[in-house]
């Protein structure tokens, strides 16, 4: 219970990641910083069980969101006199999903109806950041809303602040929002994968996870046990004629307004034959770790 003894909002909200601590960084450093624009229910650095060195990252909780906004309002943030990256923290459950951890400024909303326009996502969205664009896409050959749209904020950490509740109403409607990649963030990430180390020990770390072990976070920032290779499926959405979706399968659950799409799963072994697909695309969309079928994004971003 809170002091005003109403309950808590969910930990997880009251959350944030920081990465890129000094390994001279304690838990008592961390949180005089942090608890400049709040009140801390925790602080911890994590740390080797074995050698009892710093990790490199750590997590503070507040005792409410409002806290945690002004503390990410506050950015950049400087701890024991080195620069760290405090990001929205990621549950352990999503943080098994590919991109999870990936900072973009891009988000795709699904879901949506025929009756939504461009006012409708703006002034749901705005109350999340600054909004630098919004894309409701339209069928080039029958002026149809496809029921899907993009929404591009200034700050990546809009779309952290969005993605942490999956599901929104807008315009009375329940869409579903997931990040969207660029081709280039698509590409850095299969780049990523293809170079980053692995294995199930030593100072590997998991080619998705990008903070370590721990809960989903990778060993970017610090040394210590490593995370595995997560196996990284990436779906491809089709077409699909007669009753097949009208933008892809599985990569938006079947589709917003479609029957069942064709699709097929690609493993990491080939990713670099996956990004090789789409170098000629003006954009490559990745939700979830699937992409949509190139033919369709050509006639997206034409």
């Amino acid at each position: 219970m809170s002091k005003e003894g109403q309950p808590r909002e969910p930990e997880q909200l009251r959350k944030l990641f920081i990465g890129g601590l000094s390994f001279e960084t304690t838990d008592d450093s961390l949180r005089a910083h942090f608890e400049q624009w709040g009140t801390l229910t925790d602080c911890v650095v994590m740390k080797d069980p074995n050698t009892k060195r710093s990790r490199g990252f750590g997590f503070v909780t507040y005792s409410n969101v409002s806290e945690v906004d002004a503390a990410m309002d506050a950015r950049p943030h400087k701890v024991d006199g080195r620069l760290v990256e405090p990001k929205r923290a990621v549950s352990r459950e999503d943080s098994n999903k590919p991109f999870a951890h990936t900072t973009v400024k891009k988000i795709f909303v699904g879901g949506i109806k025929d009756d939504t326009e461009e006012n409708h996502l703006r002034d749901y969205f705005k109350q999340f950041g600054k909004l630098e664009a919004i894309e409701i896409m339209v069928d080039h050959k029958t002026g149809n809303k496809r029921g899907f749209a993009f929404v591009t904020f200034d700050d990546h950490d809009s779309v952290d602040r969005i993605v942490i509740q999956k599901y929104h109403t807008v315009n009375g409607h329940n869409c579903e929002v997931r990040k969207a990649l660029s081709k280039q963030e698509m590409q850095n990430t299969g780049m990523n994968t293809r170079g980053r180390g692995g294995g199930g020990g030593g100072g590997g770390g998991g080619n998705f996870n990008r903070y370590g072990n721990n809960g989903g976070y990778n060993n970017d920032f610090g040394g210590g046990g490593g995370g595995s290779n997560r196996d990284g499926y990436f779906g491809r959405g089709g077409r699909g004629g007669g009753g097949g979706s009208g933008y892809g399968g599985d990569c938006y659950n079947n589709g917003f307004g479609g029957g069942d799409g064709n699709y097929e799963t690609v493993a990491r072994m080939v990713v670099a034959m996956v990004v090789d697909l789409v170098v000629d695309m003006e954009v490559a969309l990745v939700v979830d770790g699937f992409k949509l079928k190139k033919d369709l994004m050509s006639e997206i971003t034409s």
